[in-house]
C-alpha cells in the first residue's frame, strides 16, 4: 500500500485508530495501492461530535455567509473538477469523460445551494384576526448524516451535503469505502472555501459505521443511495431511532419502444443508457421493451451499436467505457449472462471473459445483450448493475406498460415515440418518479428533485431540489399579537380562540 485515506473530523484528518483498514482497487489494474481506515463507533461519535459542536454557531449563522462560501466552494469545485475526475476514474473505473459529467451534475445542486436565500423564504399572512400576524419559517434540523455509494462518488454526495449545508445543519458523510479519495478532496475544497471547522466531516467504514450513524442519538436525519435491501434496513432502523430518513433504493429502468419510434434514435439512446459507466448507474436502461414488430430490427441495430464500444482503461482518451469496481461483483454480473440461455434468453451478445491486453488483472466484463428475455428470468428480476441489457417483447402499448408496472422498481422509464398522445399518457400511466420521453436517463436538473417509486424509495422525500430544502429543514408557525396601546383587557375567556 502506497497510500492511505483516513478521516476528515473538525475540519482536518484524522488518522483511523480502529486499526481496521479496506483495500481501495483501481479497477482497471486489479491492484490495491490504497488503504481506507474503517471507522469504530468511538470515530464516528467523534465526527457527530465535531458536528454538533459546530452547529451551536452554524445554525445560527446568517445566510449571507452561507451563500458565500457556497460561492467559494462552486468557484473551486469547477477549478479542480478534472482532478477530482481522475481521483474517480483511478479508484471507480469509469471513463474520464463520464466522472466529470459526475462532477458537472454535483455543481448543480451547489449551484441550487447558491441559491438558498431563495429557498428558504418563509411566509407571512397579516390581520389573519384582529391584530394577529401569522408567518411560517423553516429551520435546520441539526446534525444530518449521508450514506453514499460507490457509483457516484462525487456526484452523490453532493446530491446532499451543499443544501444540508446551505440550510443551516451540519454534515457527517460515510462515503463507500470502495472509492474514498473523492470525498476527502471536496472536504479540503470546502474548508478552502471558508466552512467553519466540523460543520462538514468524512468517516469511512463498513456497516459498524453505518449502524452508528443510524443509532446516534445526535443524529437528526440519515440520506441513503443504495441498493433497495439496505435502503430498507436504513429506512427501518433509522426510523426505529426517530431520526427523518430517505433511503433511494435500486432500479430496473425500462425503455419502452413503441412502433412509430426513430429506431436509429432508441438504439443509440439504449446502447448510451444501459452500457454508460459500466452500467453501473441507478438511472441505467437495463430493460428494453419493444412493442409490435420492431422488436429484431431494434436489437439488431443494438448489437450493431455495441459491438463497436471500447472497453479499456478509464484514463484513456479512446476507452468509452471502463471496468466494473471489482472482481467479485464482475463475476456476478458475468453469472446472469452466463446462465441466461437456461432460463430462456437468446444470447446475442456475450461479454464475459473478455480482458484487455496489459491490464489482465482488470475488473474486465465486455457488452452483453440479452433478447426475448422472460419476465420470470434472473436477468430480468435482479438489478445486475453492470453492462447487461435486456430486451423484452410486447404485443401492444397497454401491455408494454402492465409489465413494466409490475416490476418492484419504480426508479426511472422512458418512452420512445414520435406519438405525442401516446407520450402524454404514458407518463400518466407509468408507475415510476422519473420519467423520459425520447430522453432515456431522466435524471432531473438540480432545481427538480430526484426520486423513485415502490422500492426504489423509502421515506416522504426525494433528494435535491424542493423536496431536498424541506428535507433538511423543519417548518414552525409563530402567531404573533401586537395590542394597540390604547386598548383595553379583553379579559380572561376560557372558550377556543375564533379569529374575527
Amino acid at each position: 500500500m502506497t497510500k492511505s485515506v483516513h478521516h476528515w473530523i473538525g475540519g482536518s484528518t484524522v488518522e483511523g485508530t480502529s486499526g481496521a483498514w479496506g483495500p481501495v482497487t483501481d479497477p482497471a489494474t486489479g491492484e490495491a495501492g490504497t488503504r481506507v481506515a474503517l471507522a469504530s463507533a468511538a470515530e464516528v461519535d467523534a465526527a457527530v461530535a465535531a458536528a454538533r459542536t459546530a452547529f451551536e454557531t452554524w445554525g445560527t449563522s446568517s445566510l449571507a455567509q452561507r451563500t458565500g462560501i457556497m460561492f467559494r466552494f462552486r468557484a473551486l469545485l469547477d477549478a479542480h473538477r478534472d482532478e477530482i475526475a481522475a481521483l474517480i476514474t483511478a479508484e471507480h473505473g469509469k471513463v474520464h469523460s463520464d466522472a466529470l459529467g459526475e462532477v458537472a451534475r454535483g455543481l448543480e445542486i451547489v449551484d441550487l445551494a447558491c441559491g438558498i436565500t431563495t429557498q428558504l423564504k418563509g411566509e407571512l399572512s397579516t390581520q389573519v384576526s384582529n391584530r394577529v400576524d401569522v408567518s411560517a419559517i423553516r429551520q435546520p434540523l441539526g446534525v444530518v448524516a449521508g450514506i453514499t455509494p460507490f457509483n457516484f462518488p462525487a456526484m452523490v454526495p453532493m446530491w446532499m451535503f451543499p443544501l444540508a449545508i446551505a440550510c443551516g445543519n451540519t454534515f457527517v458523510l460515510k462515503p463507500s469505502e470502495k472509492d474514498p479519495s473523492a470525498s476527502m478532496r471536496l472536504a479540503e475544497l470546502l474548508t478552502e472555501a471558508g466552512l467553519p471547522d466540523g460543520v462538514f466531516n468524512v468517516v469511512h467504514g463498513d456497516k459498524a459505521a453505518v449502524d452508528r450513524l443510524l443509532e446516534h442519538p445526535d443524529v437528526a436525519a440519515v440520506s441513503f443511495v443504495g441498493s433497495t435491501p439496505i435502503a430498507r434496513y436504513v429506512h427501518r432502523k433509522a426510523s426505529e431511532h426517530g431520526k427523518r430518513v430517505q433511503a433511494l433504493g435500486g432500479a430496473k429502468n425500462h425503455m419502452l419502444v413503441l412502433p412509430d419510434a426513430d429506431l436509429d434514435a432508441a438504439a443509440d439512446a439504449a446502447v448510451s443508457a444501459a452500457y454508460g459507466s459500466a452500467g453501473e448507474r441507478c438511472m441505467a436502461i437495463s430493460a428494453v421493451v419493444a412493442v409490435g414488430a420492431i422488436g429484431d430490427e431494434l436489437v439488431e441495430k443494438i448489437r450493431e451499436r455495441a459491438e463497436k464500444i471500447k472497453v479499456g482503461p478509464g484514463n484513456d482518451p479512446d476507452s468509452e467505457m471502463g471496468p466494473l469496481i471489482t472482481a467479485a461483483h464482475r463475476d456476478k454480473v458475468a453469472s446472469y449472462v452466463t446462465g441466461a440461455a437456461a432460463e430462456g434468453c437468446e444470447v446475442v451478445l456475450d461479454g464475459t471473459g473478455y480482458t484487455v491486453e496489459g491490464h489482465e488483472n482488470g475488473h474486465w466484463i465486455g457488452l452483453s445483450l440479452l433478447d426475448k428475455v422472460p419476465t420470470g428470468a434472473r436477468a430480468y428480476q435482479d438489478e445486475i448493475f453492470g453492462p447487461v441489457l435486456c430486451v423484452l417483447r410486447a404485443e401492444t402499448y397497454e401491455e408494454g406498460v402492465a409489465l413494466i408496472n409490475a416490476s418492484p422498481f419504480g426508479n426511472g422509464t422512458a418512452v420512445f415515440t414520435r406519438d405525442g398522445g401516446a407520450a402524454r399518457r404514458f407518463q400518466l400511466e407509468v408507475q415510476a418518479g422519473m420519467v423520459g420521453v425520447n430522453v432515456p436517463i431522466p435524471v432531473p436538473v438540480g432545481y427538480h428533485s430526484f426520486g423513485g417509486w415502490k422500492d426504489s424509495l423509502f421515506g416522504d422525500h426525494h433528494v435535491y431540489g424542493n423536496d431536498g430544502v424541506h428535507f433538511y429543514t423543519r417548518g414552525k408557525v409563530v402567531t404573533t399579537r401586537w395590542p394597540d396601546p390604547s386598548e383595553a383587557p379583553t379579559g380572561v375567556d376560557l372558550g377556543f380562540p375564533r379569529n374575527h
